[in-house]
């Protein structure tokens, strides 16, 4: 075959399959999942799991792309320019927080193992949504002079290795949240232009 995979069954079954797998990691986290694990809750055979897919990693980086789709949906919002920009930017980036305990989010693992936590395309995504606040802020005289795209790495790192340290270490999701947003209010404190 050189390399060639083999057409997959693309069924029913297979939704099944990434369901179960997506409602495990939410409970045990992505990197305890076995495809042993699935077939016995599915009451399945290795049979009925191969013909739909290649391995267990195949299954949860699918599993990674829904919640990576989930998460981005939770966080986009339009700027709202009746309210105060500082606290509605407070509330977006924090929104990243809760979401990560909704979701649950025990991809790091699976995520940095498999090469998915390297995605160029998830760190443009959410760069590209900073930028645009930020320029947002300095159209508006909010935000001070500041180097837009050094800016938006910066607060993508502060905002990832958050969620990340607080989901790893199962902080409490008020104690996190409200630590996030004390910490992240001085982040933005000293991006205020000063009138």
């Amino acid at each position: 075959m050189d390399g060639i995979k083999p057409t997959l069954i693309k069924d029913e079954m297979s939704e099944k399959i990434i369901d179960t797998a997506e409602k495990l990691s939410r409970s045990i986290g992505a990197h305890t999942i076995t495809v042993r694990k699935i077939l016995r809750e599915l009451d399945i055979t290795n049979r009925v799991f191969y013909n739909r897919f290649h391995n267990i990693d195949e299954v949860l980086r699918i599993v990674y792309q829904k919640t990576v789709t989930k998460f981005r949906s939770g966080v986009e919002s339009e700027i709202d320019e009746k309210s105060d920009f500082f606290e509605h930017v407070l509330e977006l980036v924090s929104n990243s927080v809760c979401i990560s305990y909704e979701n649950k989010l025990r991809y790091s693992q699976f995520a940095y193992e498999s090469g998915e936590g390297e995605d160029v395309s998830d760190y443009k995504w959410w760069t590209d949504i900073i930028k645009k606040y930020v320029e947002y802020g300095k159209s508006k005289g909010y935000v001070k002079d500041v180097d837009t795209e050094v800016l938006s790495h910066s607060i993508w790192c502060f905002c990832r290795g958050y969620n990340a340290d607080v989901t790893a270490r199962d902080l409490p999701r008020e104690k996190a949240i409200a630590d996030f947003r004390y910490s992240f209010g001085f982040f933005l404190d000293g991006l205020k232009k000063q009138i």
